[in-house]
C-alpha cells in the first residue's frame, strides 16, 4: 500500500501527468486524509530508507500532522509516532548521520515534533530535550557540540516551541493560553539550565565556524529571554558571547550571512529591554549592559559612519539599531513618568534620557524613511512625557527647548521630500503614499512639540518659511520645488494651532499670536508671484492653503483678484490631477468670499468657458445597462465630477450682489443655453436608448442643477429661500427647470436620467421657491414611474419633506391633487416581495421615509390634505399601513415611529383635551374630526398590546422598551381625547378581553389616569415587563 500511495503523490503533483489519472490520484489521496489508520501508512513511507522524493515524504508527513492536530491519533499513538520520528532523526541527524533533510522537510519534522512536544511533555516524554540535546553530538564520548545537522534541527524545534507557546503575537483561546502557560512553567522547571548553558556551548563552539548555526542560537535567545529567568540571558558568559559577535558591525565588510548573525545579536539586547519588569529593575538594566557605548559603537561602525551618504549604507543594519534605541527610549520615559518610581530611579532614567538623546536625534533623522519610523514611537512616547510635565509646571517648557528645538529640525527635515524623489509618476504611487503617512506621524509629532513649547514652534516655522520666500524672490523662482512644497506644508499644519480657536480672526483683529504670524506668512505668499510655483506640488499647495484661510482674503481683499487670477490659470494645467483638484478649490474659495470677490463674473465665465463643456465618457467597464446602483453619480468620467464644482463656482460669482441683475440673467443664459442644445441635440439618440446619448443628458441635467445651486445659498430642508434670486433670475431658472421636465418626461424609464433630474429639483428649489409648485405634478409623475426603485421613492419622499417644510400652505392645493396617486405608487413599492439583503435594507428605508412624510405633513398643519375628500379613498389603506408597520417585531425603529405618528393624528384630529396634560400646559387644539375618537379606541388602543402579545417579543430589549414607550405615549393621547370613555372601554372590554385580572386592570387604569405622558410613557414599559415575567 506504502507503494501505491507514493505513486498516487507523484502523479498528483506531477504536472506532465495525465489530467483524468491525476483527479483519480487525488480523489485517492483524500480518501486516505480521511481514512482513519492512514497516517500510520504514511509515517511509515515518511521514515523509510531509502527515502522517497521531498513530495512524496512532505505530503506524507503532512497527513501525519493532520491527524494528529484533528484527534484523530490517541495519547498511546503518538508515542508510538514520537518513537517512529525519534528513530527516523537519530539515523538521519545523529551521530553518524549525513546532512540531514532540506529546509522546507526538516520545517515540517519540527511542526510535528512540536506538536507532539504540547500534548507528552507534561505526562510521557520528560526527556524531550535531551532526546534532542543529543543529536547536537557526533558520539557520547564528545566533549563539545560537534554535530552540525543535529545542532541546526534542535535549534530548529527549540524556536518552533517558542513559537508554539511563547509567541504573544499569536492569537490563543483561554484554553490554548492556559496550556502554554503550563507548559513554560514545565519547562522553567525542568529543563531551562541546561537549554540555556546549550546556546553558551553552541555559541561558543561556533562563533566563527557557521554562521547560519550562531544565528539561530541568537534567534532563540532573543525570541525566548522574553519568558525565561532573566538571569539564564545575562550573565558573563552569555554578555561576552553576544559582544563577540557585534563586532562583526566594525568590519566593513563581511562574508554573504554574517549581516543576518550581526542583526540577531543587535536584536538579542533589543529582545532583552523589551522584557517585562518593573521600572527600577529596567533601568538598572540598561545601565548594566551599557547600551549607550553598545549604540555609540554601531551609529560609529564603517557600515553606518563611513557609509551613510554612500550606496553602500547599510540599511537593514540601521533599522535594527533603531528598533534598540526605539525600545530603550520609551522603556526610559516610562520610568520617568510612571508614578510610585523612586526618586533614585527617575534621576537615573534622567541621566540615560540624556545620554540617549543624541542616539535618538541621529536615527531619527536618518535620510531612509523606514529607519526614521523605527523610532517615532520613542519619540511620540518622549514628547508626550515633556507635555504632560510642562502641563504641570509650564516654567519647564522653556528649560526643555535645548531638548525639543533638535527633535523640531529633525522633524521638518524629514517632510521634505529627498532628493530622489519624483512626483505625480505611476510607479511612484506607493512611495508617495507612504511619504505622505509618514508627513501625517511627523506632524502629530510636531504639534505635541507646538502644545509644549508654542513660541519655539511658531519661530523655528516663521524663520523656515521666511527664509524659503525670501530665496524665492531673490532666486526669481529659481529654487527646488522641494524647498518651497516643504514651507507650504509647514504653512498648512501652521494652522492646527493658529486657527483652533474658530478662526485667524476675532473681532477684526488675528485671534492669537500663531494666527499673527500666519497672517504675515500668507501675505508673503500671495505677494509671490505664481509663475515662481513651478511645480504641480507647490501649485496644489498654493491652493490648498489659499482655502484653507481663505478668511485671510476678507481682511486683505486687494490680494483676492491676484489669488483668483492664479486659480484660473491653474484651472486649465496640463496635470489631471493638478487640474480636477483646482476645480474643487475654486468652488471653494469663491463660496467662501462671495461678498468679496466683485465684479469679475464676465473675466471668469470668458476663462472657464472652454472647461464647461460637456463631454459624457461610458464607464469602461461593469456596466448594467441602465442600472447604476451610487447615489452620489459616481460615475466612470470622474473628470465630470470634478467639472461639476467650475458650474458652480460660475453660479456662485455670477450672483454676486456687484453684478447687476442684468447680467446675472445675461451670464446664467449663457452658460445654460449651451446646455439645452447639447440637450437637443442628444435627445433623439436617447429616446432610442443610445447610451452615450444618455450619459451625456445626465451629465447636462447634473451640471444644470449645480449652476442653480451655486445661484441660491438654501440649502434644503433647513427653511425656506428666505432671499431668492431677483424675480428675473428666477424666471431664467424656470426655463432650466422646464427644459429638464421635458428631458425626463421622455426618458423617465430611464435611472440615470431620474437620478440627475431628482438631483436638478432638489436645487431647482433655492432659486425657483414656490414657482416650481406648479411644476410638481409633472416632476412626481417623472420622478416615480412603474420601474422607480424602494431607493428612488425614499430619496423622493425626503425631497418633498423641505418642500412641505420650506413653503408649508402654499403646498395645500397640490398635495391635495397628488396625495393619492402619490401614496399609491409608494404602497405598490412597500408591497413588492423583497430579495435578498439590499431589497430589505431599501424597504426599511421606504418605510421609514413613508412615515417622516405623513409627520412632515402633520407637523406643518396639512394634516388636512389626508382627510380631505379628494384622499378619503385612501384613508383606510393609509392607516392599515400603519397599524401594520407598529406591530412589525422584525422592525423597532419603524414600529415605534409608527407609534409616534398615530399621536401625532390623534392629536391632530382628535379634537379637544378631555384630559389635559398638566405638565405640557394648554396643547394646541387641532382640526375635530367626527368619530375620530372612537376610532382611535377601537383601532389604535388595540395595537399598543399586539407588539407585546408576539411570543418572540423581548421585554427587556432596549429598543422594545423605547417602542413600548412610544405606545404608551399613545394611549395617553386617546385618554386625553376621549377621557373616561377610553378608561370604561379598557376597565370593562380591552383589558379583560386579554385575561388581566382586576388587581391589574385597576392598576393600569390608575396609571393611565393618574399619570402625565412621561410618566406614562415610562409606566407602561415596566408594566409590560411585569407581565412578561
Amino acid at each position: 500500500m506504502e507503494e501505491q500511495v507514493a505513486n498516487a503523490i507523484e502523479i498528483a503533483w506531477n504536472p506532465s501527468s495525465d489530467q483524468a489519472l491525476k483527479a483519480q490520484a487525488f480523489d485517492y489521496l483524500n480518501q486516505l486524509r480521511s481514512d482513519p489508520s492512514g497516517w500510520q501508512v504514511c509515517l511509515a513511507l515518511f521514515t523509510k530508507t531509502p527515502q522517497h522524493s521531498e513530495i512524496v515524504r512532505h505530503f506524507a508527513l503532512e497527513v501525519v500532522n493532520s491527524a494528529a492536530q484533528a484527534g484523530v491519533i490517541d495519547i498511546q499513538a503518538l508515542g508510538y509516532v514520537r518513537d517512529g520520528l525519534m528513530a527516523y532523526l537519530r539515523q538521519v541527524y545523529g551521530q553518524n548521520g549525513a546532512a540531514g533533510d532540506p529546509p522546507n522537510i526538516q520545517n515540517k519534522v519540527a511542526q510535528t515534533l512540536t506538536f507532539l512536544f504540547s500534548a507528552l511533555y507534561a505526562n510521557g516524554w520528560e526527556t524531550f530535550f535531551d532526546d534532542f540535546l543529543s543529536l547536537t553530538y557526533k558520539s557520547p564520548s564528545s566533549s563539545a557540540r560537534d554535530n552540525p545537522s543535529g545542532i541546526v534541527f534542535y535549534l530548529r524545534v527549540v524556536n518552533s516551541i517558542h513559537d508554539e507557546i511563547g509567541d504573544v503575537l499569536v492569537s490563543r483561546s483561554r484554553g490554548e493560553q492556559d496550556k502554554a502557560n503550563a507548559l513554560k512553567d514545565l519547562i522553567r522547571q525542568r529543563d531551562m539550565q541546561k537549554i540555556a548553558s546549550s546556546w553558551q556551548e553552541i555559541l561558543s563552539e561556533w562563533r566563527d565556524g557557521s554562521d547560519m548555526i550562531v544565528e539561530m542560537a541568537l534567534r532563540a535567545v532573543g525570541s525566548w529571554v522574553s519568558w525565561i529567568d532573566i538571569g539564564l540571558v545575562i550573565n558573563q558568559t552569555m554578555m561576552d558571547l553576544l559582544f563577540q559577535q557585534l563586532t562583526r558591525a566594525q568590519r566593513a565588510e563581511l562574508r554573504a550571512g554574517e549581516e543576518k548573525v550581526r542583526d540577531a545579536a543587535i536584536d538579542v539586547f533589543t529582545e532583552i529591554i523589551g522584557k517585562k519588569m518593573k521600572p527600577e529593575d529596567k533601568i538598572e538594566m540598561i545601565a548594566f549592559l551599557n547600551l549607550d557605548t553598545i549604540v555609540s559603537q554601531l551609529s560609529n561602525s564603517p557600515p553606518l559612519y563611513e557609509n551613510r551618504f554612500t550606496f553602500k549604507y547599510d540599511t537593514d543594519l540601521a533599522e535594527t539599531v533603531a528598533k534598540l534605541v526605539n525600545i530603550t527610549t520609551a522603556d526610559i520615559v516610562r520610568a520617568l513618568e510612571q508614578d510610585g518610581v523612586t526618586a533614585e530611579c527617575k534621576e537615573k532614567a534622567s541621566g540615560l534620557l540624556q545620554v540617549f538623546l543624541p542616539h535618538i536625534l541621529r536615527f531619527f533623522s536618518d535620510e531612509y524613511d523606514e529607519v526614521c519610523s523605527t523610532v517615532i514611537p520613542g519619540v511620540n512616547d518622549l514628547l508626550s512625557y515633556f507635555r504632560k510635565i510642562a502641563k504641570i509646571n509650564p516654567t519647564l517648557a522653556a528649560q526643555q527647548s535645548a531638548i525639543l528645538l533638535p527633535i523640531l529640525k529633525a522633524i521638518i527635515a524629514k517632510m521634505r521630500y529627498d532628493e530622489t524623489s519624483t512626483w505625480g509618476e505611476e510607479d511612484e504611487q506607493t512611495d508617495e503614499a507612504e511619504f505622505q503617512e509618514l508627513r501625517k506621524r511627523l506632524a502629530n509629532l510636531q504639534q505635541i512639540i507646538a502644545s509644549v513649547n508654542e513660541q519655539l514652534y511658531m519661530e523655528a516655522i516663521s524663520e523656515l518659511v521666511g527664509t524659503t520666500f525670501e530665496n524665492l524672490r531673490q532666486s526669481g523662482g529659481q529654487m527646488d520645488w522641494r524647498d518651497l512644497d516643504l514651507a507650504l506644508h509647514e504653512m498648512f499644519l501652521f494652522g492646527d494651532i493658529a486657527v483652533r480657536a474658530g478662526g485667524l480672526y476675532t473681532k477684526n483683529q488675528p485671534n492669537n499670536a500663531a494666527a499673527e504670524r500666519l497672517v504675515e506668512m500668507m501675505a508673503r505668499m500671495v505677494e509671490s508671484d505664481i509663475r515662481f510655483f513651478t511645480h504641480p506640488a507647490t501649485q496644489l499647495q498654493y491652493m490648498e492653503i489659499c482655502v484653507r484661510y481663505s478668511s485671510f482674503f476678507q481682511y486683505h481683499t486687494h490680494f483676492v483678484p491676484g489669488v483668483l487670477e492664479a486659480f484660473l490659470q491653474l484651472a486649465h494645467h496640463p496635470v489631471k490631477k493638478v487640474k480636477t483638484r483646482s476645480w474643487y478649490l475654486f468652488q471653494r474659495l469663491v463660496k467662501q468670499l462671495r461678498s468679496n470677490v466683485g465684479n469679475v463674473a464676465q473675466t471668469v465665465v470668458e476663462a472657464l468657458a472652454d472647461l464647461l463643456v460637456i463631454q459624457a465618457e461610458l464607464p469602461s467597464e461593469g456596466g448594467d445597462g441602465d442600472e447604476m446602483s451610487s447615489d452620489d453619480h459616481d460615475f466612470a468620467d470622474a473628470i465630470f465630477n470634478s467639472q461639476l464644482y467650475l458650474f458652480e463656482a460660475v453660479g456662485i460669482i455670477c450672483s454676486t450682489p456687484a453684478v447687476s441683475v442684468d447680467k446675472q440673467v445675461l451670464f446664467a443664459q449663457s452658460v445654460s443655453n449651451p446646455i439645452f442644445l447639447d440637450m437637443e441635440r442628444n435627445l433623439e439618440a436617447a429616446k432610442a436608448s443610445d447610451e452615450r446619448a444618455l450619459f451625456q443628458i445626465h451629465h447636462d441635467i447634473m451640471a444644470l442643477g449645480t449652476l442653480a445651486r451655486g445661484f441660491s445659498d438654501w440649502v434644503p430642508g433647513t427653511h425656506s429661500p428666505s432671499s431668492l434670486p431677483p424675480p428675473e433670475v428666477s424666471e431664467a431658472f424656470g426655463q432650466v427647470s422646464e427644459v429638464t421636465l421635458v428631458a425626463l418626461e421622455s426618458l423617465k424609464a430611464s435611472f440615470n436620467i431620474r437620478t440627475a433630474a431628482r438631483f436638478a429639483f432638489s436645487r431647482l428649489i433655492g432659486v425657483l421657491g414656490s414657482r416650481i409648485l406648479p411644476q410638481l405634478p409633472r416632476w412626481i409623475d417623472g420622478l416615480l414611474t412603474q420601474t422607480s426603485s424602494r431607493d428612488e421613492m425614499a430619496l423622493f419622499l425626503r425631497l418633498l419633506d423641505q418642500v412641505i417644510f420650506g413653503f408649508k400652505g402654499e403646498t395645500f392645493p397640490i398635495l391635495d391633487t397628488l396625495l393619492t396617486p402619490f401614496l399609491q405608487t409608494v404602497f405598490a413599492g412597500i408591497a413588492n416581495p423583497t430579495s435578498g439583503t439590499d431589497d430589505e435594507i431599501q424597504l426599511a428605508e421606504l418605510k421609514r421615509e413613508y412615515l417622516n412624510f405623513l409627520l412632515a405633513v402633520l407637523n406643518n398643519d396639512l394634516g388636512a390634505v389626508i382627510i380631505s375628500e379628494r384622499n378619503q379613498p385612501i384613508f383606510e389603506t393609509l392607516i392599515t399601513t400603519i397599524e401594520h408597520f407598529a406591530k412589525d417585531i422584525e422592525d423597532f425603529t419603524t414600529a415605534k415611529m409608527a407609534f409616534s405618528l398615530l399621536s401625532k393624528m390623534g392629536s391632530s384630529w382628535g379634537g379637544p383635551d378631555l384630559a389635559p396634560d398638566a405638565s405640557n400646559g394648554t396643547s394646541p387644539q387641532g382640526v375635530t374630526l367626527p368619530g375620530f375618537g372612537q376610532f382611535m379606541i377601537s383601532r389604535f388602543s388595540p395595537l399598543c398590546w399586539a407588539l407585546p402579545a408576539t411570543p418572540s417579543f423581548n421585554s427587556k430589549d432596549a429598543q422594545a422598551r423605547q417602542v413600548l414607550a412610544e405606545a404608551g405615549g399613545l394611549q395617553r393621547t386617546i385618554y386625553a381625547k376621549t377621557g373616561m370613555e377610553y378608561l370604561e372601554y379598557l376597565r370593562n372590554q380591552e383589558l379583560p378581553s386579554m385575561g388581566m385580572g382586576a388587581d391589574l386592570i385597576q392598576e393600569f387604569v390608575g396609571a393611565l389616569g393618574g399619570s402625565d405622558v412621561k410618566g406614562f410613557r415610562q409606566f407602561f414599559p415596566s408594566f409590560i415587563q411585569r407581565l412578561s415575567a
